[in-house]
Order: C-alpha cells, then structure tokens, then sequence
C-alpha cells in the first residue's frame, strides 16, 4: 500500500513517495534537495537570496548528487520595496544599539561571499531565467506565482507549485494556471498566515479541485500524512523535520539566508530544535518585513519591546544583516533567526533523510490501512 499513497501527485512529479521538502529560503541547499529526492521525495533548492549565477551552480550541484527529479523555490512577494530605498534612521539607530549592547564591532563582520537583498521583479526575472535555462522539471513560489511565471514555465513545460495560507489565495493562483497548491497552516515555520493546517487544507481542496494540493505546517511523520491524506490533500510539503536531519548542511542560515553560516551556528540551530518545545516557536516581522515563525529568539522579543515598526521587505533584511554576521562571528547564537515551525516538540533526535521518509511512509500506510 506504501507506494499507493498519493498516487496522483507522485504521477505528476515524477517520484516515489507524496512527500515534497519545502526551499526555506536558502536553507535547502543541494546536499538536502538531493538527499530528500534520492529517498523518494521531491527535494527543492532554495534559491531566494543567492544571485543568477550562484543559482546555477546550486542547480549543477544537485545533478552532481541526484539523477531524481527537484525543484528550484523563489519567493516573488507582491508590493516588495526596492532596495535602493535604504534603511532609515530610526531603524538603523535601534540595530547600532543592540551592536553596542552585544559589543558587536565592525571588525566582526562575517565573510558574507555574496548573495542579494533585491526582490524587485527584474532581479527576480534574472533568476527565474536561470531555472529555466538549466531545465529544472519543478518550479515552487513561497509568496505568489505571477502570470510571467506559470507561462514561463508552460514553456519550458515546467510543473509548478505555489505556496498559500488563505483560500482566497489558493483561488487566485490556481485562476493564474498552477499545477500544484501547498495550503499551508500557521504552524508552519518560516513565512506564515494565521489559518491553522486542520482548517485550511479541506477549504483548500474543495476550493480549487480538481487541482492537487499538499498540506503543509506541523506535518513531520506518519501520523501527518495520513491525516493530510485523510483531508483530502494528495502529499505533504515538509520543513522543519528536515531541517534537523543529518543533511542538512545549511548553506545560509535562515528564510532571509543571505548571512553566512558557521559549522557552530548550523549545529545549534538543529540542537535547538531537538531541544524546543511546540511553545518555544514566535513569529515576528524582525528578520524578513513579513510574519515569520522561528523560535523563540532575544532580538524579536528586543525589538518588539522598543515600539519602533518594522520595515517593508527587503529593507528589513537590510537593516539587520551585519548585526546577523556580527552575532554568528561573536557566536551570540540566542539572538539568531532560527527558522521553525511548531512540529519541533516532537523532533526528538537528528536522523538521516531516508530514516524519516521510510518511517513517515510505513506509518502513514499503516494508519490508512
């Protein structure tokens, strides 16, 4: 019965088993994307913050890991402000402070290699050009899937899934032409809505059938497919349990991934998820502009505490990344974003890719059986 379960969506993509890794950003590099598509599921690069060309390594690095089918993810979030806009006064004042606080100087600044904080669209048509060129089978939006996406795609017969935590939205993008819909609930970690999984995923499938969807937020093992399935979603779209996987070699800590992680800062971010309860997760605006889930952390409890708002993506992101590399140089790793979802109360040990998906399938198939 294992290799029934979501039958439909595995016919789609072109894999074994209905179980899709989420892009987090930057935080699944080529090391994870492959791992998760060698075990059987679909394994999606996260491509948002690194520039055209560092894309197309990331994408030739998988294929150096992989002969399965992946996915490339970018987040293309409407009403973006461009960057040259700059990071006003009192927001920049209120991260010197905290510098000052932390005795973060610039000399300790991390050796960030590159990467970019420009979601406007030319850039992100830049980068959308490189998945394309390099002929990636799956293409995954986070935030919105623009008309110029899915035709793009349709080119290059691409299939693509778009990412969504309303119906409203789910609506929107499947008018727009996309192949797949992640309803994704609250208790999702990284960018998030306010609509818990249980709710959303029936309201979604009734919404948008015959379109597939995949369930998404607090869904880890077994018992989460099964149940997704029981919804009526076709497979499940999974972050946080890989995240705390042996493969997980994070290229770029965090869903705003463009400040560089340290072999110390990647093991405490998988410690603390072993360590963290389902009450231990937050989510703010500090790192992004937009809600994020993380857990919990001392610069979003600081700077919810001043008052001062938060800025529009991207200039939120600006405004914090030499405080990030200044914290990862120092390791000061409790102020970090550590991206997660409420899933990490039953995240007990670090296993390996394969381990999770193997168990996450015989549960789920003894459960429906």
């Amino acid at each position: 019965m294992t290799s029934k379960l979501g039958a439909r969506i595995c016919d789609l993509l072109g894999i074994e088993y209905p179980v899709i890794g989420a892009g987090m950003g930057n935080v699944s590099g080529p090391q994870l994307a492959a791992a998760i598509s060698n075990a059987g599921g679909l394994g999606v690069l996260g491509l948002t913050f690194l520039e055209p060309e560092q894309i197309r390594d990331w994408i030739k690095m998988t294929r150096d890991l992989t002969d399965k089918p992946f996915g490339a993810d970018l987040l293309i979030p409407g009403g973006v402000v461009d960057d040259k806009a700059g990071v006003p006064a009192e927001q920049a004042a209120f991260v010197d402070k905290i510098k000052k606080e932390l005795n973060i100087h610039p000399a300790q600044k991390g050796a960030w290699s590159g990467g970019s904080f420009n979601l406007n669209e030319s850039h992100v048509r830049r980068q959308f050009e490189v998945i394309l060129e390099e002929d990636v089978p799956v293409y995954c939006s986070g935030l919105g899937s623009p008309d110029w996406v899915v035709s793009g795609a349709r080119e290059k017969k691409m299939k693509v899934i778009s990412l969504i935590g309303n119906v409203k939205s789910a609506i929107q993008v499947a008018e727009r032409g996309t192949d797949i819909i992640v309803a994704q609930g609250t208790e999702a970690g990284g960018h998030t809505g306010r609509v818990g999984t249980m709710a959303l995923v029936p309201q979604v499938v009734d919404a948008v059938s015959p379109i597939p969807v995949l369930a998404a937020g607090g869904i880890g093992d077994g018992r989460g497919l099964a149940a997704s399935l029981a919804l009526g979603a076709d497979g499940v779209w999974v972050g946080t349990r890989f995240v705390a996987t042996k493969e997980a070699v994070i290229d770029c800590i965090g869903i705003g991934g463009f400040w560089p992680a340290s072999k110390e800062s990647i093991e405490y971010y998988k410690q603390q998820i072993t360590k963290a309860s389902e009450d231990d997760t937050m989510t703010s605006k500090v790192f992004t502009g937009k809600p994020l889930r993380t857990i919990s952390n001392k610069l979003s409890v600081a700077w919810a505490k001043s008052g001062i708002p938060t800025l529009p993506m991207p200039l939120q992101s600006m405004a914090i990344t030499d405080l990030m590399e200044g914290m990862i140089s120092a390791k000061i790793f409790d102020h970090m974003v550590l991206p997660a979802g409420q899933i990490t109360g039953m995240i007990k040990e670090l296993k390996s890719v394969k381990e999770i998906i193997d168990e996450m399938m015989e549960t789920a198939a003894a459960i429906l059986k």
